[in-house]
């Protein structure tokens, strides 16, 4: 779950030169040869201690997680734009629920025009439930994981639907059509207004979106029903879709079953006749089952790459999973106790030169992942990487991160607890907020259930203690994590310092990676509530500009300003499929799934 700006003279075409063009990252299917088949049940194995809690769309930051997005609501309700193409990063046309978007010569208006998709209840899918989500949006932008103030839908400054198939929007001001279309467009999924648009579970279905305490009133309603994890495969809510599964069964523990839904109105109809999730607490615990041959769709933790030839000579293809994704450690920017120590950039400097990321990927990855080093992902290769960030700004070096506390006032004690001895404002001191004594003592919890994770976490405590720096660890479910991960409210407890929750950030729903969802000041998912004006100058800038010299900008910046600590990047997963399982590839970037694809051979 998911994740940008100088004036440019003219609307550019979205096949411009910040065109992603990412490398394929998957083989067509599990294997190849033998009889397809119609029918089968497959079964995908979920990550460690990961699974679908939340069902509707519009979810708040505590929920916002590709096993909640990717991997569950987009395979039942579709978004307006589908992307993912091929093992790219890239407008599908095919798969989505529009045309593609139109601009006006001066940038400022862009009308959609829908296609003729269905819901399961025979309804078509009209512009008056793209109405419906927007309406929904404003008046509870808020609670959106994704709404950052000035943004969508801020930036929308008037909307028409001059019939049921199209949607007029005019905008504050003129944007790249390409950051438009990959970071605002692609947030919309079309809801069914006629079955949605209710405020009770008993009353009546009506056209309350269309004033804001009437569409405040739909969205606390829904998000209760979301919360109603019970009911998820009985609540009549839920059982209109307009995507290619329809939800069969639901366990709360992450069990689920989709059968696909035969009023589907999209090009790919489903071939299976069942598709299962199955949730794991650890990766040991997943590898065993898969090891026995009970999963389809599964992987190979890293501690277990040994058995990859075990796992062939079982019927099963080795495929690793390369997301389009960064990694990084989120520091609460917000906490009135440990912020002002994070807001200082030296400090932030000293803990990136402790992270061993080359000797993380040696020794506890086995050579699968590869580094993050800034706010574009290395992998898949695309044209927004520059050289610069392919270069690593802070290299391991527990010297330098020493020098650079005692440089700051800090008494070190490796191996102790290093405090501030000299408080204040000047360039050899503290920094703002951080009296004398202060300890640089935190408590850093991370997700359960993955070895890899726990061995970096541990090696992470050991290396930060060669310059005192004590961490704390513990760990709770990725599920726990995320909701405890959040900006500090004034009057309210804030019981985080340091969160991992293990797979950083994947560019969704913001394709394009300008880091206005995650790193810009007030957004959605700026766990930390990090600040840098020049930092949103830059993110701002991308918006606007569609060169590449903008984001590179902005990337180069944003890898020296740390509003995280990098860390590398695990595999999305080293999956090992069934090769009598067709159709997984090339495995998305985004980590969505479209079972639909797949089919068994006998």
């Amino acid at each position: 779950m998911t994740e940008r700006k100088e004036a440019w003279p003219a609307r550019l075409a979205l096949v411009a030169v910040v065109a992603l063009a990412l490398a394929a990252c998957g083989v067509g299917g599990g294997g190849s040869g033998g009889t397809p088949t119609k029918g089968g049940t497959a079964t995908f194995a979920l990550l460690p201690d990961t699974k679908a809690n939340y069902i509707f769309p519009m979810a708040p930051i505590q929920y916002f997680s590709v096993a909640n997005f990717d991997q569950f609501q987009v395979l039942m309700v579709r978004p307006l734009y589908w992307f993912g193409n091929n093992g790219s990063v890239a407008l599908n046309d095919q798969l989505s629920l529009a045309a593609e978007p139109q601009y006006s010569d001066d940038g400022k208006t862009v009308t959609i025009r829908l296609k003729n998709y269905r819901w399961s209840n025979g309804q078509p899918v009209t512009s008056r439930d793209v109405e419906f989500w927007m309406n929904l949006l404003r008046a509870n932008k808020t609670s959106y994981a994704a709404y950052l103030a000035g943004g969508f839908p801020d930036n929308v400054v008037s909307m028409r639907f001059p019939d049921s198939q199209t949607a007029v929007f005019t905008l504050d001001k003129q944007y790249s059509s390409y950051f438009f279309t990959y970071n605002q467009l692609s947030e919309i999924t079309p809801i069914p207004q006629a079955v949605w648009d209710r405020t009770s579970v008993n009353g009546p279905v009506g056209d309350y979106d269309r004033t804001p305490d009437g569409a405040t009133a739909v969205y606390n309603f829904l998000d209760s029903q979301a919360k109603d994890l019970s009911t998820y495969a009985t609540n009549p809510l839920w059982q209109v879709v307009d995507g290619p599964w329809h939800l069969k069964s639901f366990s709360t523990d992450g069990t689920l079953e989709m059968v696909p839904n035969p009023s589907y109105s999209g090009p790919v109809k489903p071939q299976l006749a069942s598709f299962k999730e199955l949730p794991f607490t650890t990766d040991s615990a997943e590898f065993n089952v898969l090891r026995a041959g009970q999963v389809d769709y599964g992987y190979i933790p890293v501690q277990d790459l040994a058995q990859r030839s075990y796992m062939s000579s079982h019927g099963y293809s080795y495929q690793p999973w390369t997301g389009w994704q960064i990694t990084y450690v989120a520091l609460n920017n917000s906490s009135p106790t440990v912020g002002p120590i994070f807001n200082q950039l030296y400090v932030r400097q000293a803990m990136q030169h402790l992270i061993d990321e080359e000797g993380w990927i040696k020794n506890i990855l086995k050579d699968t992942g590869y580094p993050t080093y800034g706010p574009v992902p290395l992998k898949p290769t695309s044209k927004f990487l520059d050289a610069a960030e392919q270069r690593n700004p802070y290299p391991f070096d527990a010297a330098k991160a020493v020098s650079l506390l005692k440089a700051h006032g800090w008494d070190v004690k490796p191996d102790g607890v290093s405090t501030c001895q000299s408080p204040g404002t000047g360039a050899s001191q503290c920094g703002d907020g951080i009296p004398a004594g202060t300890k640089l003592q935190f408590a850093l919890q991370y997700a359960s259930g993955s070895v890899y994770l726990q061995q970096e976490m541990e090696a992470m405590k050991s290396d930060f203690s060669k310059a005192g720096i004590q961490l704390n660890l513990t760990q709770q479910p990725f599920d726990s994590v995320i909701a405890n991960a959040v900006p500090c409210t004034p009057g309210k407890p804030c019981g985080w310092d340091v969160a991992n929750w293990g797979g950083g950030w994947i560019y969704a729903p913001d394709y394009f990676p300008t880091g206005d969802e995650i790193f810009a000041s007030g957004a959605g998912n700026n766990n930390g509530a990090f600040s840098d004006p020049k930092l949103d100058q830059l993110i701002a800038q991308t918006t606007t500009d569609s060169s590449l010299k903008a984001i590179q900008q902005y990337e180069d910046y944003g890898s020296q300003d740390l509003p995280v600590l990098w860390t590398p990047v695990a595999q999305g997963q080293l999956s090992e499929i069934r090769t009598s399982l067709h159709g997984t590839g090339p495995q998305d970037p985004i980590f969505n799934l479209t079972p639909e694809n797949w089919f068994f051979t006998k």
